[in-house]
C-alpha cells in the first residue's frame, strides 16, 4: 500500500490537498510573476522603526528643492487651514479667547490660527507633530496663563524602545503601562539635527507626561503608534521625475549652445608642428564663429557650414509628464491642477467634481485630526487655564465642564467655483427645505448669529439715513421691484380675473 499525506487543521480534521495545494486567489499566487512581491506581514509600528527618519528627510528634501511639490504643499495648507478654524462658543463673551489667540505661540512667531498652519505642515513631511500644552505665570502678562509649544516628530525617537525605570514599557519612544495606555512621551530636549548644541544645553531625553503633550497624526492602521509622511509613497517617483526633468533640460541646453557645426574638406597639415613650431593661435583656422543679427561672416575657402538642429523631445512628452503629475498629484492627495496650476482643457463640470471630491478629503482631515487631536484640546486647556486662574468666573464649570467644552469649530469657506450657478443652487435648496440658512453660512465659513445681527445692524442703519438697497426684502423684491408696487399689480391682475 502505497503511503498517502494527510494534512490536518488544528482539530485533527483532514484538509483536501486541493485546498492546499491550489490558490483560489490571484493575488495570492507564489508563481514566477508573484514570488517575490507582498509577502511581509510587517506590523503598523515595525514597518516605521528603521524607516520613519529617512521617509522624513527625503520628504523634507523634496518639500525644500522641488518646487512643484512645494507649491502643492501650499495648496494643500492654503485649504486645509485657509484663514483658520475658528471655534464657535457656549460662552456669550469670546474677547478672552480673541486676546488668547495672538498669543497662544510659546515662541510668539504664530497666532494660534498660524499654529495650525504649521500642524498641517508637520504632518505632510513628517507625518506627525507634538503639541504640548505649556503653563506659564500670571506674572508674564498673558491673557491666560498657557501657551502651545509645537515640537517636530524628530525629538520622539522612533528607535528609543526599552524598559522604563518604573517597569513601563517604552515604544518608540512613548512610554505605555500595563493597559497600553500612553502615560510618557520621551523626548530629546534639543532638536538631533541641530549643529549649535553647546556643553550648556547637551541633548539629553526628558520625559513629559502624556497629559502635557498632544499627538497630531493620520493613522492608517490600527494599533498604529507613530505618523508617516504624507509623500511617503511617491518620494520615489517624485525623485526619479526630477532626475528626468533636469536631464532633459541639460540637454536641451546643451543642444541650444551649438548654433552650428563647420566642416573642412580636406585636413591640411603642417610640416612645421612636426618639428615643434608653435603656431599663432589667431592663425588656427578652427576657432568659434559668435554670430550676431544681420551678420554674413566670410568663412575661408573649402569649409560649409551646418546648423544645429537637435531633436526633439517628441509629442509624447507633454502626455506622459501630465501622467506623471497626475500620479503625483493623487499621492499627494490634491488635484494636478492644484499641483501644477495647468488649467488646459479645463471645464466648470470637470473642474467643479475634482475640487468637490478634494474638498471632502479635506473635511476628513479637518473633522478627524485638525479639530480632534489639536483645536479641541488646546480650547479645553485654554478654559481649564482661564477658570483656574479666576480669569473666567463660571461657578458650575467643574461640575458641567462637558456642556462648556462643547464647541463648534468652523473652518474657513471655500470660494465658490462658479458664484452664479453655486449660490442659485444654494437658494432653491433653502427655498425648497433642503437647508437650512445656518447651514449655508456655516459651509462658506461664518456664523448665523454673527450674520443675522450684522444685516439688523445694516437694516437699521439705512431705515435712519432713509436708504432702500436691492437687497432689502422688505422692500424690493428679488427682482429688484418695490414690494408695495409689486402687490398693487398683482391685486389689479386678480380683480380683472
Amino acid at each position: 500500500m502505497e503511503p498517502c499525506l494527510r494534512i490536518l487543521d488544528s482539530r485533527g480534521n483532514r484538509i483536501p490537498l486541493s485546498a492546499v495545494s491550489e490558490q483560489p486567489f490571484e493575488g495570492a499566487a507564489t508563481g514566477r510573476r508573484m514570488n517575490t512581491w507582498g509577502t511581509s506581514t510587517v506590523g503598523p509600528n515595525t514597518s516605521l522603526y528603521s524607516s520613519l527618519n529617512r521617509l522624513r528627510s527625503r520628504s523634507r528634501e523634496l518639500i525644500r528643492n522641488n518646487p512643484l511639490v512645494q507649491g502643492g504643499v501650499d495648496s494643500y495648507v492654503a485649504n486645509a487651514i485657509s484663514a483658520g478654524i475658528f471655534p464657535r462658543w457656549q460662552l456669550g463673551d469670546q474677547d478672552l479667547w480673541e486676546e488668547f489667540v495672538p498669543k497662544a505661540d510659546y515662541y510668539g512667531a504664530c497666532s494660534f490660527y498660524g499654529l495650525q498652519s504649521l500642524v498641517f505642515n508637520g504632518l505632510i513631511d513628517a507625518g506627525e507633530i507634538l503639541s504640548r500644552k505649556v503653563n506659564r505665570s500670571m506674572s508674564e502678562g498673558l491673557p491666560v496663563p498657557l501657551q502651545i509649544q509645537l515640537i517636530e516628530a524628530d525629538h520622539l525617537d522612533e528607535t528609543y524602545t526599552t524598559l522604563a525605570p518604573n517597569g513601563n514599557e517604552i515604544r518608540m519612544g512613548i512610554e505605555l503601562d500595563r493597559e497600553n495606555r500612553r502615560r510618557f512621551y520621551w523626548l530629546w530636549s534639543e532638536h538631533p539635527g541641530e549643529s549649535f548644541l553647546t556643553s550648556r544645553n547637551i541633548n539629553r531625553r526628558i520625559s513629559v507626561p502624556a497629559r502635557e503633550i498632544d499627538h497630531v497624526y493620520r493613522p492608517i492602521r490600527a494599533g498604529q503608534m507613530r505618523g508617516r509622511p504624507w509623500l511617503a509613497s511617491i518620494i520615489v517617483k517624485i525623485h526619479e521625475y526630477d532626475l528626468y526633468d533636469d536631464a532633459e533640460l541639460v540637454r536641451k541646453k546643451g543642444a541650444a549652445m551649438f548654433g552650428g557645426f563647420i566642416e573642412e574638406d580636406a585636413v591640411q597639415i603642417d610640416p612645421a608642428n612636426y618639428f615643434g613650431k608653435k603656431k599663432d593661435p589667431d592663425s588656427d583656422s578652427r576657432k568659434v564663429l559668435a554670430l550676431e543679427p544681420g551678420t554674413f561672416p566670410i568663412l575661408p575657402q573649402g569649409k560649409k557650414v551646418h546648423f544645429s538642429e537637435p531633436a526633439d523631445v517628441g509629442a509624447s512628452y507633454e502626455m506622459w509628464t501630465r501622467q506623471q503629475l497626475r500620479q503625483i498629484a493623487t499621492g499627494l492627495g490634491i488635484t494636478y491642477e492644484q499641483l501644477t496650476g495647468d488649467l488646459t482643457g479645463v471645464n466648470y463640470s470637470s473642474i467643479r467634481a475634482g475640487l468637490l471630491e478634494f474638498r471632502r478629503r479635506v473635511q476628513q482631515l479637518q473633522l478627524e485630526i485638525l479639530i480632534f487631536q489639536f483645536c479641541q484640546p488646546v480650547a479645553e486647556a485654554f478654559l481649564d487655564a482661564a477658570v483656574l486662574s479666576g480669569i473666567l468666573g463660571i461657578r458650575d464649570y467643574y461640575r458641567n465642564r462637558r456642556n462648556y467644552v462643547k464647541i463648534q469649530w468652523r473652518p474657513d469657506g471655500w470660494p465658490w467655483v462658479d458664484p452664479v450657478k453655486d449660490q442659485l443652487a444654494e437658494q432653491m435648496a433653502v427655498r425648497n427645505g433642503f437647508k437650512s440658512r445656518a447651514q449655508v453660512v456655516a459651509e462658506r465659513g461664518g456664523d448665523v448669529e454673527t450674520v443675522d445681527r450684522e444685516i439688523a445692524e445694516d437694516n437699521a442703519r439705512a431705515d435712519r439715513f432713509g436708504l432702500v438697497y436691492d437687497s432689502d426684502p422688505r422692500y424690493m423684491t428679488k427682482s429688484g421691484v418695490v414690494q408695495k408696487a409689486e402687490e398693487t399689480v398683482l391685486a389689479a391682475t386678480a380683480q380683472t380675473e
